[in-house]
């Protein structure tokens, strides 16, 4: 039996290559039903074909509020509640301090804190006692990357909602945790950088790390799935690196 036997989880991104779709698979196979949410409709059918009955896609964005809904009257139409969320969706693009725009201010703290706000502030209702939010931060928040300044900021937001709506929600037996993911291998470094950058900036990424190599989705997924267990009942606030020692060492 599966750590999350008969729970019920939301992955939000849980379509794309990556930390999304890896994390999506670990939890249904401990035993949980996922929803998995995102823009692209194809990622999400095949991520549901990867996956099998235990995931059901309902396509949205998590900045239009009206896809939530949809996203959480399917959840509540199951009939159990919400046992895991985790919030991962992001955007992220390079541009210097000189080089930002209001636009890119927009795009990115859109997804990354408004997006995560109203993802979480609408799954309230559902969150049954006990129920654990993991929220995806980023080593970006700490390290002072050049030209990544406001992905990190967003980011460093999403460390500070864990810690101020762990203290929120610990009444109701809620906990809340971020996690810090580090240079991961997901099709979103490709996207960022282009398929002809995409190796070289891999190898450039991974000797910044401790462990000599990027990590692995699953790697990820692994912590989520801690968090998301009663293995860490007694963890909340919390921010969980996973990076290899990128910022440990």
């Amino acid at each position: 039996m599966g750590k999350l036997e008969g729970k019920t989880a939301v992955v939000t991104g849980g379509g794309t290559r990556g930390i999304g779709r890896a994390t999506a698979a670990r939890l249904a196979a401990e035993g949980a039903h996922v929803f998995i949410t995102g823009r692209r409709k194809a990622e999400l059918d095949e991520a549901v074909e990867h996956i099998g009955p235990a995931a059901t896609a309902v396509p949205g964005d998590i900045t239009d509020p009206a896809d939530l809904d949809k996203l959480y009257d399917a959840v509540r139409a199951r009939g159990h509640g919400l046992d895991v969320l985790f919030a991962n969706a992001a955007t992220a693009s390079f541009a210097t301090l000189e080089q930002s725009t209001v636009e890119d201010y927009d795009q990115i703290f859109g997804v990354n804190v408004k997006g995560t706000l109203l993802t979480v502030q609408k799954a309230l209702p559902l969150l049954n006692d006990g129920a654990s939010v993991i929220l995806n931060a980023s080593t970006a928040a700490d390290n002072g990357t050049q030209a990544f300044g406001l992905f990190a900021a967003s980011k460093a937001a999403i460390r500070s909602f864990a810690r101020t709506w762990a203290n929120e929600l610990a009444g109701r037996g809620v906990r809340v945790n971020a996690i810090s993911p580090g240079p991961i291998d997901t099709s979103g470094i490709t996207e960022l950088v282009g398929e002809e950058n995409s190796a070289a900036f891999k190898a450039n990424l991974g000797a910044g790390v401790a462990m000599g190599r990027i990590g692995r989705p699953e790697e990820v997924a692994a912590a989520v799935a801690f968090l998301a267990s009663a293995d860490s009942s007694y963890i909340i606030g919390t921010n969980l690196y996973v990076d290899g020692g990128e910022n440990q060492i």
